[in-house]
């Protein structure tokens, strides 16, 4: 698997489990677990360089960063994050501008 097509596939995942979370239709552990498993996923993926490609995939690392940093549950109580983190899918989805303050770097094996 290409690593563009990699991103893709983790971009359309990760809106769906944030907005979940966020309805509160699923518990912010399956997120959690959703962004453990993508990161196992990655070191599949043999990457070697760390400069992301586009910003979409600069986007969708500063994500999740965000949600290793401060836990998917942080999206029902930080009103900051929840904001920081719609702003990013918003803009993975094409529907808003590349977000303030963003910096997504690809994780080294």
């Amino acid at each position: 698997m290409i690593i563009e097509q990699f991103i893709n596939e983790k971009v359309i995942q990760i809106s769906a489990y944030i907005n979940a979370v966020i309805e509160r239709t699923i518990h912010y552990t399956e997120l959690d677990r959703f962004v453990s498993d993508t990161m196992e996923e990655w070191t599949l993926l043999q990457v070697v360089h760390e400069t992301p490609n586009s910003a979409k995939e600069r986007v969708f690392w500063h994500v999740i960063h965000l949600l290793c940093l401060h836990g998917a549950q942080a999206l029902i109580h930080n009103l900051f994050l929840k904001a920081e983190i719609t702003t990013c899918v918003d803009f993975i989805n094409g529907i808003g501008s590349y977000p303030i303050d963003c910096v997504g770097w690809r994780p080294l094996p």
